[in-house]
């Protein structure tokens, strides 16, 4: 899992901090597609947006990369 995903997870108080790998697979399963689908959503609203940057990046892109989803 993505440290970034987890550490919301923790903040959130959806789980206790290090507790990921006592939670059974199909919870696992859920909690990872519902914060792709958020991840998703959010780099949906800049679609082939760049940043302003010298060296440019796709804000999409960023946002994905950050959270570890494909």
């Amino acid at each position: 899992m993505n440290e970034q995903i987890e550490k919301l997870m923790y903040d959130s108080g959806l789980t206790a901090q290090g507790c990921w790998d006592q939670m059974d697979q199909y919870d696992k399963d859920a909690i990872m597609k519902f914060a792709e689908s958020i991840v998703n959503e959010c780099a949906s609203l800049f679609p082939l947006t760049f940043t302003d940057e010298q060296y440019q990046r796709r804000i999409d892109k960023t946002i994905k990369k950050h959270f570890g989803v494909e």
